[in-house]
């Protein structure tokens, strides 16, 4: 049995959660097109979460065609009323999108998919609730200029491990799936695989 772990992602954020939990992993990126499958998706009405867990598909088999071992792959979607948000573009769509997400709660679809030998052999979907507290244009701006680019790498435009808690009110969900890792029921699988003592 390979003890192998592959996370078939780009995220700095993901890496550090798996090895801060003590979860060795290589990372490759799979260089999925993202744009063009979320066009068909849309095209056919499929639900973000949906999407979200097609696209966690895509990068674990695609890595896991050529790879070795157990690969992960993972997507996050913001669904706010069922309308998706992907990453910002820029700080100004940054800023956008903090204005369409105040006052109002939203869902963070987190999917994770595991593949071996090029086929999927466990997946989650998580979905934990946000809810943005009213936020004024001026603490907008000043939020989205005090960080910057790196707001343009998270779905929503926030850090929740940073400055990003000041944007809410209420979080219903773990704080692992937030950071795009539902990392408890991916210990827990890990574990009936052997790779994690139980």
């Amino acid at each position: 049995m390979s003890h192998r772990i592959v996370l078939a992602s780009g995220s700095q954020s993901r890496r550090a959660v798996l090895a801060a939990a003590g979860v060795e992993a290589e990372t490759i990126k799979p260089n999925v097109d993202e744009d063009a499958a979320k066009a068909s998706f849309r095209a056919s009405d499929m639900k973000v979460r949906d999407q979200a867990m097609q696209l966690a598909e895509l990068k674990s088999v695609k890595i896991s065609m050529r790879e070795q071992g157990l690969v992960i792959g993972c997507d996050q979607m913001l669904s706010l009323d069922g309308e998706p948000f992907d990453k910002p573009i820029d700080l100004d769509d940054a800023r956008n999108h903090l204005k369409k997400l105040s006052g109002k709660s939203h869902i963070l679809e987190t999917a994770i998919v595991i593949s071996e030998n090029g086929k999927p052999v466990w997946r989650n979907l998580a979905r934990p609730k946000l809810t943005v507290r009213k936020l004024s244009d001026e603490f907008i701006d000043t939020y989205v200029d005090t960080i910057g680019d790196p707001l343009l790498s998270t779905v929503g435009a926030y850090q929740l491990e940073g400055l990003g808690a000041q944007l809410f009110t209420r979080i219903d969900g773990d704080y692992f799936t937030i950071l795009g890792l539902p990392l408890l029921p991916l210990l827990d699988y890990l574990r009936t695989r052997g790779v994690l003592m139980s």
